[in-house]
């Protein structure tokens, strides 16, 4: 078959594009031709300029709809929109015409609602093609804050009718059962499940000449224990629980325990306990102040290295820039106390690095992962806030996650163990391998 996969977006480091690759490779293996449609150009992507998701009308139109009715009346913006979609269909039905596309797979254009002209133009260019569509919703439009009060009644109809819409030839997939739940409710639509998925077949990471001096180039030494977090820094990754756990690790009692004989690796500890953040600032200013404050409150050394971090390795005016796979090789223990995540790619990756993870179980992981048995460091289900807004737990789950900690950096054997059974779940359920399988039942 001819397959378009389609977004906002090719070729970036978004979860969405990311995945969209995997499914790419997976497709192309079982002899499917598969091209991809956005906004933007990268490689061999047909580009439609009004998908691209930095499009300044597009950006005008959702500030219209979902924040203040300002540059249109509703008649207005009904026209704008109608515009950019007819816009939209003109060039796909070009696009599936001459590259004779039999399914379209769009990805989060007909669940997030940030693309209404792009939601309105595919559709018609779907119906008028009769083609077929499997709709890739990664993120739905309910769920996030900026979409819940459309600004108009067109706004609130266009969201009912095309996110997602219906149709014989229509058929929806999600990232995780809590969205299949929610969407049979919301809409009465069913769906597939298509999890997110990691390459468990790919070389694994190692120290090598490229990586070799991590440590030494963000100020942590070979005797210092590196606990890293991976994730982007935002408010609902609750970092803060990471730091509360790091400050019961470096109480006085733990850290004799932890400065006894030798660690996992074979060498003592005697440097100290510093904690890395690798991936970008998206938070407000405030939040990552009150994450520097307790840091200090806990006498915890706090790295954010995202200037030297990208997807991939290369040199920039004379600065060496490490994948994040680098700092996975160089990181002693993983924290991912995220309260809320549509799937866990950085799960999935602490897994195949082989570390050790402190993980809040989230609602997805409680419904989806938890039934896998993963070897975590839990921080239980349930928090609060604190007068701060901070996420907390209860004291005893903190004492209880140091305690465990403190296990899998002294005991190698204890430590392999259990590292290398979550690898071999992970590939079980989520390699690529996992995602064909599913492919081959929805193509």
């Amino acid at each position: 078959m001819n397959i378009a996969l389609c977004h906002f977006r090719v070729g970036e480091t978004d979860g969405v594009s990311l995945e969209m690759e995997k499914w790419k490779i997976q497709l192309e293996k079982q002899g499917h031709r598969v091209i991809y449609i956005g906004g933007n150009p990268y490689e061999d992507t047909e580009v439609i300029e009004e998908l691209y998701y930095k499009n300044e009308v597009n950006d005008k139109i959702v500030y219209n709809a979902y924040t203040a009715i300002f540059d249109y009346d509703e008649t207005g913006l009904k026209e704008q929109v109608d515009q950019m979609a007819q816009n939209i269909e003109r060039k796909l039905v070009e696009i599936i015409q001459r590259k004779n596309i039999d399914v379209i797979v769009p990805n989060n254009i007909w669940s997030l609602g940030w693309g209404l002209p792009a939601a309105v133009g595919i559709y018609n260019a779907v119906q008028k093609t009769g083609i077929r569509a499997i709709v890739h919703n990664h993120d739905f439009y309910w769920e996030r804050e900026k979409y819940k009060n459309p600004t108009t009644d067109y706004v609130k109809e266009l969201l009912d009718f095309y996110f997602p819409p219906k149709g014989e030839n229509i058929k929806n997939v999600v990232i995780n059962s809590i969205a299949r739940e929610e969407l049979k409710s919301r809409k009465g639509v069913e769906a597939a499940i298509v999890p997110n998925v990691f390459d468990f077949s790919s070389k694994l990471w190692e120290v090598d000449e490229y990586n070799k001096d991590f440590r030494r180039v963000i100020g942590v030494k070979e005797e210092d224990i590196l606990i890293l977090q991976a994730t982007r820094i935002t408010e609902r990754k609750a970092i803060e629980l990471a730091l509360d756990t790091i400050g019961k690790l470096k109480e006085e009692e733990n850290m004799r325990v932890l400065r006894e004989g030798k660690l996992y690796h074979g060498r003592s500890f005697t440097g100290d306990i510093v904690f890395v953040m690798a991936g970008l600032v998206e938070c407000e200013e405030r939040y990552l102040n009150l994450l520097k404050k307790k840091a200090e409150k806990f006498n915890v050394r706090l790295k954010l290295v995202n200037n030297i971090i990208d997807s991939y390795r290369y040199h920039k005016d004379g600065v060496k820039i490490y994948s994040l796979w680098d700092a996975y090789v160089h990181a002693d223990f993983i924290t991912y106390p995220s309260i809320l995540e549509g799937f866990g790619n950085q799960f999935l990756e602490g897994l195949f690095a082989k570390k050790p993870m402190l993980v809040y179980k989230y609602p997805v992981y409680v419904k989806d992962l938890d039934s896998i048995e993963f070897n975590i460091v839990s921080l239980g289900e349930s928090y609060k806030l604190d007068e701060d807004g901070l996420v907390i737990v209860e004291e005893d789950i903190i004492s209880r996650a140091a305690r465990e900690i403190i296990t899998y950096l002294k005991d190698r054997q204890y430590r392999e163990l259990r590292v290398e059974e979550n690898f071999n779940k992970g590939k079980r359920h989520f390699s690529y391998e996992a995602l064909g399988e599913i492919l081959k039942s929805l193509f």
